[in-house]
């Protein structure tokens, strides 16, 4: 796990209000979760048998012998809290959140214990058309931020349940055939989640699929007319896309589409953002039977693709104002004049001196802060009711105003 500090958090905050302004901008409304469910709904939800339940998941016990995870992806949660407080059945909804998530993996760049997931869910519409706005959403998402050249649509269909169950006898039987060239992983997977095989990333492995039986040859019309649908749609409003037959995604209640976002510019970790339909895991969880779609991005990840592109906005300055202030009672007047400034100029940033020192010390802080004017104050102005205005950044030259003047100045240059 790992802190992110005052110089990062420049890069992060652009990153939340793009995506909180993509958010407005197509009426999705924010949902907050908690960090911790009980452990039973992501072995529901994600599948007994996948990495995350069987390796990843923070799990104890609490003082009830309750057992609890911190959550470990947000889309389990995200359908109890609709399930739980009516949100769901007969009505459609269209959400948002944004927060930390907890892994126990190796640690790498851009992947972290505890890491950030923004992750948006779609309930209660069926067709393509939904698949399709979820994915134009990224899409501006990724023009807003200036990455747009940088990353790839990929896109595959996993069908319906009883589709992929055949598919998956199929698989099996032809995996059974060259058992000897698995690695020791896929021959534990080839059972219990076989299509997680398709996404090893061993080259022998890979080569070995060339030949294997291929998902979309078990599509009927209904899957066939949605994957259509959505290519249709994604083409029309000039979006560019992959098929890859291989990509699965790595969690248990996937159907239909499925999508990723890939990078190259990120090295052997690539995937920024990824998703798809999950039709059944409402009524897995204990509600009505509602279709549902969603992705999910790493904010980590998506933070260092910003900075690896150059891509992140200069650093702003902490203040627009400094207020210096030296002698008797030159404190107090201080903070009277930077809580003045306040209430008359909101937005206005600023910074009042504290920690003592004589004017020559001020300034310097006063400079390190990057304000653009440094307000002093010593006795002879607080004596006459005066502010010593000076520019920091070559703007003018240093005078004395009354301090409704200095107020009616700083409107003017619009600080």
């Amino acid at each position: 796990m790992n802190d992110c500090l005052p110089e990062q958090t420049p890069a992060w905050q652009q990153a939340e209000a793009v995506l909180r302004d993509t958010m407005n901008a197509y009426g999705y409304a924010e949902i907050r979760l908690p960090i911790m469910e009980v452990t039973g709904l992501f072995q529901r939800a994600i599948g007994e048998v996948t990495d995350v339940v069987e390796k990843e998941m923070y799990t104890f016990e609490d003082r009830s012998g309750d057992s609890l995870t911190l959550r470990p992806e947000g889309t389990a949660g995200c359908v109890r809290a609709g399930i739980e407080h009516g949100l769901l059945y007969n009505q459609e909804r269209r959400m948002w959140y944004m927060g930390p998530m907890f892994r126990y993996e190796r640690p790498q760049k851009g992947r972290y214990r505890q890491f950030h997931q923004f992750g948006v869910e779609v309930f209660g519409l069926h067709g393509p058309d939904i698949d399709a706005e979820l994915i134009m959403l990224t899409a501006r998402l990724w023009k807003a931020l200036g990455v747009s050249e940088h990353v790839t649509l990929q896109l595959n269909s996993l069908g319906a349940p009883e589709e992929r169950s055949a598919y998956r006898d199929a698989l099996v039987a032809y995996l059974e055939q060259h058992r000897e060239r698995l690695d020791e992983d896929c021959r534990r997977r080839m059972y219990t989640n076989p299509l997680r095989v398709l996404d090893s990333k061993n080259p022998e492995v890979q080569a070995l699929l060339a030949d294997a039986p291929v998902l979309s040859d078990y599509f009927g019309e209904q899957t066939r007319a949605h994957f259509a649908g959505l290519q249709a749609l994604l083409t029309a409003a000039g979006i560019g896309f992959e098929l890859n037959p291989r990509l699965v995604r790595g969690l248990d209640y996937y159907n239909l589409t499925v999508f990723e976002w890939v990078t190259e510019s990120l090295g052997a970790q690539g995937t920024v953002c990824g998703g798809g339909r999950y039709d059944g895991l409402v009524e897995q969880l204990g509600g009505q039977a509602t279709p549902a779609v969603g992705f999910a991005m790493g904010m980590e990840r998506l933070v260092l693709l910003l900075e690896t592109l150059q891509r992140v906005a200069p650093q702003p300055a902490l203040a627009d104002v400094y207020v210096a202030a030296a002698g008797e009672g030159a404190q107090a007047a201080g903070f009277a004049l930077a809580e003045r400034l306040r209430d008359q100029l909101p937005g206005l940033r600023v910074m009042s001196h504290c920690g003592g020192g004589n004017f020559k010390k001020q300034l310097k802080r006063a400079d390190k802060s990057g304000a653009a004017i440094a307000l002093i104050l010593g006795e002879e102005e607080i004596a006459r009711g005066e502010v010593t205005v000076k520019y920091l950044r070559g703007q003018g030259e240093q005078q004395t105003l009354a301090l409704d003047e200095v107020i009616e100045q700083l409107k003017q240059k619009g600080i």
